[in-house]
């Protein structure tokens, strides 16, 4: 418990120093924001998969394998195709075009210049929808690491929750997305290094893949079938389009895009893409793989099946590795709720602050309401991860389904249809964000289907019916769109 102990220190320590470096280096809201759009290949995607992947990567979904077996890969292969996509898709688009939409740093103020709503409307309702599911997302990975604290140090869960938001903070305020970005690197490395090398151990122990199987079937044949669940019953159409839905969240994620917005050029994107893909896919594999064996090495099973991980590295590894594995839990913690803070700071800095209350707002103005913001948001977001009994994945799964369903296909259509206007895009963000809210309040028959899919597809029409509907972008919008096309294919 020593070793483990020191190692974590060891651990925050290390991060919080990257914070302080980049303290020294952020000067103004472009740095603190996505800083000064400089980051290569490499960071651009470690730190978007780390800072996508959150806890959830080494809690949520192995614990979900543990449960559902092979039908957990319905879930990991819809989020490696919607991966992939989305750098495909988005990434150079969302780079140029919200560098010629007048510099936008946020989300929200990439929609307001893309439109050139000088109402804000797009730019407030937007930022409103970030801070909602935003406190939803921050406080799973805050239930992630009371989690964490509570099963290898024995805490209290409310003090390791205080703890990890304490970590947290103290790094995302003094360093911004520079801080963010490096710490992630080393995280990202950290996560898949403990993907792969668990499965690889606990495997080794029963046989190989080979005995693993074995095990598995042993204890429950169903669980080698992808297209039954746990009790034999054939997967529903509605099951399996909810886990493959997943894949659509991607397009609308504000943390994951900031990465696409502060890379260095659109020419980095091929390199980062497949950086991107690979790491995902390999983290993906790892964690079901990590579930599947557990099965075989656990046949008595578990109270909480997210804990399988930090159970299983306790088992497997002598206290000095198994501290660093279980860092790599606070690292995915951590690279996630440091990324939405800051994303959810800046929409109250630049898309409520500057906009609405003080439009001549200084850079060091604008940086220190962000850094105030973030306290805020953190405090909130900790007192929502104060039930115990809150699961990673069900609170990862509404966030992720809110901003899949507002943001997705606004951005897309935004990035790839001319014709699309001010209303159109307002329409599609409020109808995707509040069918995601309704609907997750319904139950039986198809509304038993993942939220985000009908908040996506209604969210498209409502754009495409909307735009059709009203006036057509103006002469200036519509020729930006073109030099875009022409940088873009250049």
């Amino acid at each position: 418990m020593v070793t483990v102990t020191i190692t974590f220190i060891l651990y925050l320590l290390l991060m919080l120093a990257i914070g302080i470096v980049a303290y020294r280096r952020t000067q103004d809201l472009s740095d603190y924001v996505l800083g000064g759009r400089n980051l290569g290949p490499i960071p651009s995607a470690l730190s978007a998969g780390a800072s996508d992947m959150s806890g959830w990567l080494l809690m949520g979904l192995p614990g979900y394998a543990m449960a559902a077996g092979y039908g957990s890969f319905w879930l990991a292969g819809g989020l490696l195709v919607g991966t992939w996509l989305n750098w495909l898709l988005v990434a150079q688009r969302l780079r140029v075009y919200s560098q010629r939409a007048d510099d936008a740093l946020t989300l929200p103020a990439y929609f307001e210049k893309r439109f050139e709503d000088s109402s804000h409307s797009l730019r407030v309702i937007s930022a409103v929808f970030v801070l909602i599911f935003f406190l939803f997302y921050t406080s799973s990975g805050l239930v992630a690491g009371g989690k964490l604290f509570e099963t290898v140090f024995g805490f209290d869960y409310t003090i390791a929750v205080l703890v990890g938001a304490t970590a947290v903070i103290s790094y995302t305020l003094f360093g911004g997305f520079l801080a963010v970005s490096w710490t992630d690197v080393v995280q990202g490395l950290l996560m898949v290094g403990a993907l792969i090398l668990v499965p690889l151990f606990a495997m080794g122990e029963i046989g190989g893949l080979s005995g693993t199987l074995a095990a598995v079937e042993a204890k429950n044949p169903e669980l080698l079938n992808m297209f039954t669940d746990a009790n034999g019953d054939t997967i529903t159409l509605i099951g399996t389009l909810s886990l493959l839905g997943w894949g659509l969240g991607y397009f609308g994620q504000p943390h994951i895009l900031a990465r696409f917005k502060g890379i260095k050029s659109k020419d980095a994107v091929p390199a980062a893409r497949r950086i991107a893909v690979i790491w995902t896919g390999i983290s993906m594999a790892g964690a079901c793989l990590i579930g599947l064996s557990a099965i075989g090495y656990l046949p008595e099973g578990l109270g909480d099946n997210e804990t399988v991980f930090m159970v299983m590295v306790d088992a497997l590894f002598h206290p000095a590795i198994a501290g660093i594995l279980l860092a790599a839990i606070l690292a995915a913690v951590m690279s996630t709720a440091d990324s939405q803070l800051l994303v959810s700071s800046s929409a109250l800095a630049e898309d409520f602050y500057k906009a609405l209350f003080n439009k001549d707002a200084t850079q060091e103005q604008l940086v220190r309401v962000g850094r105030i913001a973030v306290i805020v948001i953190a405090l909130i977001a900790t007192f929502l991860a104060m039930d115990k009994d809150s699961k990673v994945l069900e609170l990862v799964s509404y966030a992720w389904a809110g901003f899949g369903a507002a943001f997705g296909p606004a951005l897309i259509m935004s990035l790839y249809w001319k014709r699309m206007t001010k209303m159109g895009a307002l329409a599609g963000i409020i109808t995707g964000g509040v069918t995601v809210v309704i609907w997750k309040q319904l139950s039986g028959g198809w509304f038993d289907l993942y939220e985000i899919i009908p908040g996506a597809i209604f969210a498209f029409i409502a754009i495409i019916v909307i735009s059709k509907v009203t006036p057509a972008p103006s002469v200036s919008i519509q020729q930006r769109f073109d030099d875009v096309e022409a940088e873009i294919k250049s």
